[in-house]
């Protein structure tokens, strides 16, 4: 007569579970990372434009706000001073980039003003920033 010996099956750890997480795991890091702007300039009410096209590359932000401040990236600077950080920046690299943000409701003279210097310190890349449609909010550049 034969007698069946109690043989316990030892747990598992399933592989195929593990690698669909693991990838979901990624998949939503690397969309959360690819979905991050850097924002420079102050925070000013951007104009909208229907033809805006969005611009990642490494910038300097010059903003406007509503009061006719001007701030180089976080640092509000006055007008005089503006020109030489400008051409120290296209100095430690020629191909430097200038968004522009103007606040809707900053005057278009000083906006005008700002691009004028900038145009003067020698940098030709300039971009005026804008916000995209009607409703949305993703911040958007108008390259020149």
């Amino acid at each position: 007569m034969k007698i069946k010996q109690n043989s316990q099956k030892r747990a598992r750890i399933e592989m195929i579970p593990l690698i669909d997480v693991m990838f979901l795991i990624l998949a939503f890091f690397i969309y959360g990372m690819l979905s991050m702007v850097i924002h420079r300039g102050i925070s000013v009410n951007l104009p909208r434009a229907s033809s805006a096209v969005l611009d990642k590359e490494d910038y300097i932000s010059l903003s406007i706000a509503e009061g006719g401040d001007i701030y180089l990236d976080k640092m509000n600077i006055s007008i005089e001073e503006m020109e030489p950080l400008l051409l120290s920046a296209r100095e430690s690299n020629p191909k430097v980039r200038v968004f522009i943000r103007g606040d809707r409701m900053a005057r278009y003279e000083r906006v005008i003003e700002v691009l004028d210097i900038v145009r003067k310190a020698g940098i030709s890349k300039v971009s005026m920033e804008t916000e995209f449609g009607e409703d949305q909010q993703r911040p958007e550049v108008i390259n020149q």
